[in-house]
């Protein structure tokens, strides 16, 4: 099965025709998609089955899959007390006219609809059950074992990443040392969370990162709405007091400010800001 594509070409699946590869997907699993529910994202196409399951099909160059492999979804279905979608299979198959593989994960329907878009911009206003629920998986989630590295944009985290980028955005002396590991979702944001029934999807990219990456993600799509941002770092209050939570903060905000970050986009003066209080406390030891 393939998708033309210049080599070394970026594919957009918002875009790119993808028929032949639902087709191919519907053969390969024995389902049929829904037409009026197809999702289509930059990297991958969703869709809802005739037996009441999720197909998340994506599409991933040869280089952004590591030793450890890409089937984080599978490798979730393990997970103990973290609120998630039930992993049912999955077909994976290399694309012959690229350098590139497609992935097709089948699971459970989600409970209820996502919270909101990626970067949040209007406040939720969730229950506190919601957040009870929030902090039963990420707690559980923390205490897992994995041998997985987080891949946060496809890209592994590690000590030279995150040194590389805090650096980039906030020069001065003192330590980005990262002291603990746990196991994180990697891509926590509003747009892979469900209310009012709380549910955490799109399980891609977790693995092992510092502590307080899933909490400062959170915390830094939140920005631009005072409200949830705040609420983020009030219940997740443990991680952002940790050394990794600092750590993690100015990761965010490094990232927020980057050569990417368009000059209207409302958390870049928060982002400064916090990032600036940050690297006092750093320095301050």
């Amino acid at each position: 099965m393939t998708l033309s594509v210049s080599p070394g070409r970026a594919v957009d699946l918002r875009s790119h025709p993808v028929d032949e590869i639902l087709d191919h997907v519907e053969q390969s699993l024995h389902v049929r998609f829904a037409p009026d529910t197809v999702v289509r994202k930059r990297r991958s196409v969703g869709a809802r089955t005739d037996r009441d399951t999720w197909v998340r099909v994506e599409r991933r160059s040869l280089d952004k899959i590591s030793d450890q492999g890409w089937n984080g979804t599978e490798c979730a279905a393990r997970l103990e007390h973290v609120a998630r979608p039930a992993w049912r299979g999955c077909v994976v198959w290399r694309d012959s006219g690229d350098d590139a593989m497609w992935r097709a994960d089948e699971t459970e329907l989600l409970p209820a609809d996502p919270v909101g878009t990626a970067v949040l911009s209007e406040d939720p206003k969730l229950t506190d059950a919601w957040w009870q629920a929030l902090n039963a998986s990420l707690d559980a989630l923390a205490v897992q074992r994995t041998m997985r590295l987080a891949t946060p944009d496809t890209v592994a985290i590690t000590q030279a990443l995150v040194t590389e980028t805090i650096r980039a955005a906030f020069p001065g002396d003192f330590d980005t040392t990262v002291e603990q590991w746990v196991p994180a979702h990697a891509d926590l944001n509003w747009a892979n969370m469900t209310a009012p029934t709380f549910c955490l999807f799109d399980w891609e990219d977790w693995g092992n990162a510092p502590r307080g990456l899933d909490s400062a993600t959170l915390w830094g799509s939140s920005l631009a709405v005072p409200a949830p941002a705040d609420r983020v770092r009030q219940e997740r209050h443990r991680d952002f007091e940790s050394r990794g939570g600092k750590l993690m903060t100015l990761f965010t905000c490094s990232k927020i400010l980057g050569p990417g970050a368009h000059p209207e986009d409302p958390r870049l003066g928060p982002a400064r800001r916090m990032g600036e209080q940050i690297v006092t406390k750093l320095q301050a030891g």
